[in-house]
C-alpha cells in the first residue's frame, strides 16, 4: 500500500526533498558518491544538484567535491559546521588526528590549540589549511607509519584519531606537532601518571617510526621524571649515531652526550620535579 504524502510534504519543494535525502543518507559530510547513492542517479546528474543546492545556500564547499549541509538560521554565516573533526576522513583519508589536538582529547594536556593536527597520507603541499573557518595543520606519513590509531565517532562519521601512546610519539617525532618540547614534556610526565601507561608499546610505536632522535628525546625526558626510570635502559640500548636536538626549532648550544642530543642551556640538569 503506498504511503500517503502529508501536507508538509507538499509544501516543501521536490528539490528541497531530495537534499534532505541526500543529507539523512550522506550524513556529515556530502560527496557526489553519496548524492548518488541516494538519489539513484549518475554522476554528472548529482554534481549539477550539488552546485546548485550550492548556489541557493543549502550546502557549503568544504573541499573538492566535499560539502556540508547549512541550517536554516545561518545561511548568512560561512562557518556552521560545529564540529570540524568530521571533515578530517572527507579531505584527508587516509588520515588520523595527533600531536597536541589528539594530546587535549586525551587529557594529556588542558591547553587548547586553535587547529587542528592531521597526519595523512596524501600528499601535503601547504601544511597550514584552512577549510570552513577551522585550521588544519597538515603532515605527510608513509603508508607505513599509519599505525596506532582507534576509531572515534563524532556525529555520523568514522575518524580516526591516534592513541594516547601513539600521539606522545608522534610528538616525540616532531615536537612542533605538541607545540614545542615544553608542553611535550608536560604531556609526557602527565602519560607517566595514566593507569594505561605502556612503557612496552612506547618503545615499539618509536622502534616502528624508525626515528632515532626519539628515543634520544624520549630517554632524556624519562632521565627528569621521577616515574621514567623504566624507559632510560630500553632507550640507552637503542641509542643510534649522530647528535639530534631536543627541540630543533628551540636555539641549542649544549651538547648533552650520554643523549647524543643538543638541547637549549635552560635544560640542561633541568628536573621537571625541581
Amino acid at each position: 500500500m503506498a504511503r500517503e504524502t502529508t501536507n508538509a510534504e507538499v509544501m516543501i519543494p521536490a528539490s528541497r526533498r531530495r537534499l534532505a535525502q541526500v543529507v539523512r543518507t550522506a550524513g556529515d559530510v556530502i560527496s557526489v558518491d553519496a548524492t548518488m547513492r541516494a538519489l539513484k542517479m549518475d554522476r554528472t546528474a548529482a554534481a549539477k544538484s550539488l552546485a546548485r543546492w550550492t548556489e541557493q545556500g543549502w550546502l557549503r564547499r568544504v573541499g573538492r567535491g566535499r560539502y556540508v549541509p547549512a541550517g536554516l538560521d545561518t545561511l548568512e554565516d560561512p562557518l556552521v559546521l560545529t564540529d570540524p573533526w568530521v571533515l578530517v576522513p572527507a579531505l584527508f583519508d587516509p588520515a588520523f588526528i595527533s600531536g597536541r589536538t589528539a594530546a587535549q582529547h586525551w587529557d594529556l594536556t588542558e591547553q587548547l590549540f586553535n587547529d587542528v593536527v592531521v597526519m595523512t597520507t596524501r600528499p601535503v603541499r601547504d601544511r597550514a589549511q584552512r577549510r570552513h573557518g577551522t585550521l588544519f595543520s597538515l603532515k605527510h606519513i608513509s603508508e607505513g607509519k599509519m599505525f596506532g590509531t582507534t576509531p572515534l565517532w563524532r556525529g555520523h562519521s568514522r575518524i580516526a584519531i591516534a592513541d594516547v601512546h601513539r600521539t606522545l610519539i608522534d610528538m616525540l617525532d616532531d615536537p612542533e606537532l605538541g607545540g614545542g618540547i615544553q608542553h611535550v614534556a608536560d604531556c609526557f610526565a602527565n602519560y607517566l601518571k595514566r593507569a594505561d601507561r605502556d612503557d612496552a608499546r612506547l618503545i615499539d610505536y618509536a622502534t616502528r617510526l624508525d626515528n632515532g632522535a626519539v628515543f634520544k628525546r624520549l630517554g632524556f625526558l624519562a632521565e627528569r621524571e621521577p616515574r621514567g626510570s623504566a624507559l632510560i635502559a630500553p632507550c640507552l640500548e637503542r641509542l643510534t649515531k649522530g647528535n639530534a636536538k631536543l627541540d630543533p626549532d628551540a636555539p641549542s648550544p649544549r651538547l648533552v652526550t650520554r643523549w647524543r642530543l643538543w638541547v637549549p642551556t635552560a635544560w640542561v640538569g633541568k628536573r621537571s620535579h625541581d
